[in-house]
Order: structure tokens, then C-alpha cells, then sequence
């Protein structure tokens, strides 16, 4: 592809276009010059190829390998696992015609309320960097591109979509960017995906020393920009501040505004052709016709189901693990039978299997005892979507009350009881210390059901370490009285987050970063230093197979791992070379602005202060009316994994609606929403009828899409 040439005879409503996304997922194409269309895809832990057209949520998607979720990988702390996992999302990618993977996140956990945590890594910045480096090479050595998000400081979902992430420098450079720029320069994504919060009060979309002084221009990066569904404000201020591509486009008033700008002079020409230059060079990279060879589905099943076994955290253990097959166990939890093996939101994957504990548990002939008769009781609980998804934060750290109620009643039984965790973010365990085991899946996939059982019977050996501090009690958390409760979101805690706090400030926790038991046992040397490289020896002194983890701390934060598998009596030397890093103290303060009025409403108002006036009222009521109809139809469905997905759509698209504002609700609607119909919303809702009705009536009118002129 000559890049210069076809930038030199497009037309400027040609180049308005390619800038702009189309059909939810797609690049404009331009067919007077032979440029193609490419076409991205959902999400971090396996493909998601919408079959009915895009809409974040309920259509249907492709049959598509659920792996387990950066919440549960991350805890393998071995690289390895992504990088499988990576090239093998991105065979499919290819089969089904998908050129960009949208993902992997790495944004940092700041609270284990947000309820995105399920798709990011760690608390950490180092071990985020280090896993979404490795999944972006195997993605991306199959000739698939990525999208690394949400960039930056997209830390929470309540506010996510017009949130202000107030931090001072020193707290973003050392904390909240590293992962990113770990990323960039180790794995070169292809794109970068800008979140949709402020950061200081500018957008993401729009932040010039965001995007540009510091991606570009600091880190070299070379790609493309694009925006997260809908997060574009202001279209021209954002081209020149570095972002190239509005996602998912489709927006008449994005393009007027850019044709209006150049026609006028205040947006540079140069300026618009330097994002159709990223956006050409990526597709004339990764553009390529769906690879028709066929996809080994049961071998990514099984794939999934191996690196669930690497990562599942075994948390407790008096002993009573790993089973016997002829012990006998009580089995209770609604989680045996339905496993939550994957988020709910954005990410959510139509499986090609699933495989629950119950499907494992009869493959291999164990029986369900009675209470009265058992052995062992087994426990499946955790959070199911209802309290934990994408576009809302917990509401707190507590596992459903019927499950705490079961569980205490069955320690109360006198029996030994064996709890099996499932979900993506820490979770308050009051009963810690009456039960004999706690293995904690975390969210592990569709073959979940295989790898608890290997674990739970000795076929695996757990060696997962947490990749996230597990409090005693959300209090202990250091954001935990103002998080997710504002649109001004306050970093106060500057970078002691995670572990670097509760060491600090020897705050006991329940279960420290970095834990986590095995059925063997290993003995660890004092590590021995010399210049910027480490060694430390590591002896397998069980009588099991199994893997630990040597972890390097410098200053009292982490600067290497590696993840050994030894067997019993053997011996390894662990070799790490710390890369040299400046420590440089930026600029340590912050201006905390000032709360704005929820009343009048305007386009970057909550969508739920609507309601505030009788008008507005009637039409969130109307809006939200669509959303629970879905539920409802969803909830009619047969039983199995279709209804499921269903529901867990409809519950997210209730969720994203009402946290939405009307300005990102028209940006994200691929045209359904014009922009003159928000504005119109906002006049109704502010009583000015009239207005409102004028809103609606004015038409944005644009040339026609280079698609549809041919």
C-alpha cells in the first residue's frame, strides 16, 4: 500500500471517514481506492463476534473459546500461559476474520470494587506489564493486531463514562502509566484504546500530553489511537491532540465537525492526515481475508482448563486437600452446578463448551453424600453477575448473605469444609478461620470445571499466587471512603495502593500479594545480588510435582519473577536481571475541582439525572423500558448457556444505560442516537419544550460514506 499516495488523492470527506469507525466494528472503507475495511473485536480473554450487528451487549455472538480472565491468569504469574492463550484467541481471530483484538487492560486495580477488575491484572505495575506484554506477542504473532486499554486512570465504572481521575504526576508516572508504558515499549501494541474518564479534567480523548507528550512522543509510539465505544467528546479538539480513530462512529455530527473545522482553517490539514496515516499503516499490516483453515476448538478447551490449573490461588489448607477418591463429600452452592467462569459485560464470549464442576465431578463417578453420611463437605460460591460486572462498582466487598448463611451453617455441622471460590475481585471471608480450605478459581473459564476438580483431587497441584492484596475488611482499603461515590474520583492515596500501603503502614490483611500454597513444599535461598542481576535457588522439598514462584523485591515493590516447576528434590537456580530505572520525583499535588450542579442537566450529565423533572423522567422510563423488555425475553429463554448470555447482556445493558451520559450514549449508538436528539433530551429535561422540540426537528447533514457512493 503506497500510504503517501492514496493520502495525497483522497478527498477531505474520504479522509473524515476513514478517521470515523462504521457498522459498530469496522473501518471505513474506501473503495474508489482500494482500501479495505478492518474489523475489531471484543475482548481480553477470548473472541467475541457479534452475528447480528454490534451493541455491547445481548446480540449473539460466534462460538468462541471463554479462557479464563485476566483476574485468574494474572495470578500464574507465568507468562507463558498468556502468550498460549494469546496466539490462540488469535487463530480464531483469524478464522472468523477479526484483524484487531480489543485488548488486553492493564489498568492498575486501585479497589477491588470496580467492577472491571474481573479483565485487568493486578495491583501491581510491573506484573501487569510483564503479562500484557506476553499476551499481546502471542496475539500478535499470528498477524492479529491488539488494542492495549483503557488508557488511563480508568480505575472505576460507576462514573467511568464522564468520571474525573484527579492525580497529581508523580502518582500517574509512577503508578497508573507503568503498566502502559511497559507494554509499548516491550510489545509494540498495534493500538491503544483511550478510556473514556477526564484525567485532571481534559477526556482522554482529547488529552494532548496524554496521547501524544507521553505515548508518542516519550514512549514511541507509533500506532493507532482510538477511541473506547462512544468516549469521543470533542471530535476535532481530539484529532489534534492525538487520537486518531472514533469508535464506533457512524456519528454525523463528528464528521460535520471536522469537514467545518478544516473548511475553516482551526483544525490543520496535517493534522487530520497524520491519523489516515496510523490508520492506513495499521490496515495495510494487519488487514488479511479470514483464514478458512479450521479451528482445534477442543484443544483450546483444553488449553483453557490447563492454565485455569496453573493460576487457581489455593488460599487455605489444614491438610484435607487434595481429596481421596475414596473420600466422601457433601456437595453444596449453587456455583457447582453453575459456574461463573467468566465477566459480564463487553467481554462476555459465546462458548464453544463448558465444562462445570458438576459436568468434571460426574466424567469421573463422584457422588453426592448426604450431610448425616460425609466426609468432606464441598462449597461452590462467589459473586455471580449480579453482584459483580462491568458498568457499575460493588457495592461492597461481600460474598451473596445466602452463601455466608450456608457456609456458616455447614461449619456449624462439625464437618471439614472444603470452599471453592468463583469470581474476579477480592471478596471479605468472615469464615476463614473455620474452614479447612479455601481454593480460590477466580473466574477461570469455560473449562473451569475440569481444572477444579484436577486441583481439588491431587491430578493438578495448585501454585497460583495472588495477584492482589485480600483484605480483612473493606475499610482496610485505602480509597474506601469516597471511592465510586463522585464523579471527581480523588487519587489521595497517591501511589500506596495494594501492597505497597498495607506494608507500609503494617495493616494485617487476610492474604498478602504474591500468596499462595501448594501441595508440596520449597525451600527458597536469600537471594544473592550482583550489580542489576539477582539468583536465588529453589528446591522442590515435598514429595509432589508442583511450582513456586521466585519473586524480587527491590525497595519494597516488585522487580522480577519467575514461575519454576520442579520435581520433588530437584533444584533450580533463578536468574533476574533488573532493568535500570530512574526514580524521578514528579510533580506531587493536585487541584481538587469543584462538584458540579447536578441540576440544569447538560450532554455529560448521568443519565439517570433525568429523572430530576417529570419530562426527564418519562423519557429515561421510556429509554430504560426497551432494556428491561430484554431481560424479560431473556429471562423466557430455555435453560443453558444461550440464556445465560442472555441475561448476563441484558443485566449489563441496564447497568451501562443508566451510568451512561446522554453525550457518550449518542457517540456509542452507530447513528441510532444523533447527537441533535440528546440535546434534545437535555432541553425537554431542563422544561424548555420548545427547545427540545427544535433540537429534534434540526437535521446534521454530512456527504455520504465512500461505501455508499459506490
Amino acid at each position: 500500500m503506497d500510504i503517501e499516495r492514496l493520502i495525497a488523492e483522497m478527498t477531505v470527506e474520504e479522509k473524515a471517514a476513514l478517521v470515523s469507525g462504521t457498522d459498530f466494528m469496522y473501518t471505513n472503507p474506501i473503495p474508489r481506492l482500494g482500501v479495505p475495511s478492518l474489523c475489531m473485536s471484543d475482548g481480553p480473554h477470548g473472541l467475541r463476534k457479534q452475528t447480528e450487528g454490534g451493541d455491547n451487549g445481548v446480540s449473539k455472538s460466534e462460538p468462541a473459546t471463554a479462557f479464563p480472565t485476566a483476574a485468574c491468569t494474572a495470578s500464574g504469574w507465568n507468562p507463558e500461559n498468556l502468550r498460549k492463550m494469546g496466539e490462540a484467541i488469535a487463530e480464531e481471530c483469524r478464522y472468523y476474520g477479526v484483524h484487531t483484538l480489543l485488548g488486553p487492560g492493564v489498568n492498575i486495580k486501585r479497589n477491588p470494587l470496580c467492577g472491571r477488575n474481573f479483565e485487568y491484572f493486578s495491583e501491581d505495575p510491573y506484573l501487569a506489564g510483564v503479562l500484557g506484554a506476553a499476551m499481546i506477542e502471542g496475539v500478535q504473532s499470528k498477524g492479529v493486531g491488539v488494542s492495549l486499554k483503557h488508557f488511563a486512570l480508568n480505575n472505576s465504572e460507576n462514573y467511568r463514562f464522564m468520571g474525573n481521575s484527579v492525580a497529581s504526576e508523580n502518582t500517574m508516572r509512577n503508578l497508573y502509566l507503568k503498566p502502559f508504558e511497559y507494554v509499548v515499549i516491550h510489545a509494540h501494541p498495534a493500538t491503544v484504546m483511550c478510556a473514556y474518564n477526564r484525567v485532571n479534567g481534559t477526556f482522554c480523548s482529547e488529552n494532548k500530553w496524554l496521547l501524544t507528550d507521553v505515548l508518542r512522543d516519550e514512549w514511541g509510539f507509533d500506532g493507532v489511537v482510538l477511541s473506547d465505544w462512544g468516549a469521543v467528546r470533542d471530535r476535532v479538539q481530539g484529532l489534534s491532540a492525538g487520537m486518531d480513530l472514533e469508535m464506533p462512529g457512524d456519528t454525523a455530527i463528528c464528521r460535520r465537525r471536522i469537514l467545518d473545522s478544516i473548511a475553516d482553517g482551526s483544525l490543520p490539514t496535517e493534522d487530520l492526515d497524520k491519523a489516515c496515516r496510523n490508520i492506513l499503516r495499521w490496515i495495510d499490516k494487519y488487514y488479511k481475508e479470514a483464514d478458512i483453515t479450521p479451528v482445534d476448538w477442543e484443544a483450546h478447551h483444553s488449553l483453557a482448563s490447563e492454565i485455569a490449573s496453573d493460576c487457581a490461588v489455593l488460599m487455605k489448607n489444614d491438610g484435607v486437600l487434595p481429596l481421596n477418591e475414596t473420600d466422601k463429600v457433601h456437595i453444596a452452592g449453587e456455583l457447582f452446578e453453575t459456574m461463573r467462569y467468566q465477566g459480564a459485560g463487553s467481554s462476555m464470549i459465546n462458548p464453544t463448551f463448558v465444562t462445570t464442576p458438576k459436568d468434571a465431578f460426574a466424567s469421573h463417578g463422584v457422588k453426592d453424600v448426604p450431610l448425616e453420611e460425609c466426609d468432606i463437605v464441598l462449597v461452590f460460591a462467589g459473586l455471580t453477575d449480579e453482584y459483580e460486572s462491568e458498568g457499575c462498582d460493588r457495592a461492597d466487598m461481600k460474598l451473596p448473605e445466602h452463601q455466608l448463611r450456608e457456609i456458616e451453617a455447614l461449619c456449624d455441622s462439625g464437618k471439614k469444609v472444603v470452599v471453592v471460590l468463583f469470581g474476579g475481585s477480592p471478596v471479605e471471608l468472615p469464615f476463614a478461620d473455620r474452614v479447612s480450605a479455601i481454593l480460590n478459581m477466580y473466574l477461570p473459564g469455560q473449562n473451569g470445571g475440569t481444572a477444579v476438580y484436577d486441583l481439588l483431587y491431587g491430578v493438578k497441584n495448585p501454585s497460583g499466587k495472588l495477584a492482589e492484596t485480600w483484605v480483612m475488611k473493606y475499610e482496610d482499603v485505602p480509597s474506601h471512603e469516597h471511592f465510586g461515590k463522585s464523579i471527581n474520583e480523588i487519587y489521595s492515596e497517591g501511589i500506596e495502593v495494594g501492597y505497597r500501603y498495607y506494608n507500609k503502614h503494617n495493616i494485617p490483611v487476610r492474604f498478602p500479594f504474591g500468596f499462595g500454597l501448594s501441595y508440596t513444599t520449597f525451600d527458597q535461598s536469600e537471594w544473592e545480588r550482583n550489580g542489576n542481576t539477582y539468583t536465588q535457588t529453589i528446591t522442590n522439598t515435598g514429595n509432589r510435582y508442583g511450582a513456586e514462584v521466585s519473586q524480587l523485591y527491590v525497595d519494597g515493590e516488585l522487580r522480577g519473577f519467575e514461575k519454576v516447576y520442579l520435581m520433588p528434590g530437584e533444584s533450580k537456580m533463578v536468574t533476574l536481571t533488573v532493568e535500570d530505572e530512574e526514580k524521578t520525583d514528579y510533580f506531587d499535588e493536585y487541584t481538587v475541582p469543584e462538584e458540579l450542579p447536578e441540576f440544569p442537566v447538560t450532554v455529560e450529565s448521568r443519565f439517570t439525572d433525568l429523572r430530576q423533572t417529570l419530562m426527564g423522567r418519562i423519557l429515561y422510563n421510556a429509554v430504560m423500558s426497551v432494556f428491561r423488555k430484554q431481560l424479560k425475553k431473556a429471562k423466557r429463554m430455555p435453560e443453558g448457556p444461550e440464556k445465560d448470555n442472555a441475561v448476563k447482556g441484558a443485566y449489563f445493558l441496564q447497568r451501562i444505560m443508566a451510568s451512561n451520559s446522554l453525550r457518550s450514549l449518542s457517540m456509542s449508538s452507530s447513528g441510532a442516537m444523533p447527537f441533535n436528539v440528546a440535546e434534545g433530551f437535555v432541553e425537554l429535561t431542563n422544561r424548555h419544550l420548545f427547545k427540545g422540540i427544535r433540537c429534534f426537528m434540526r437535521r446534521i447533514k454530512v456527504p455520504k460514506l465512500p461505501k455508499e457512493e459506490n
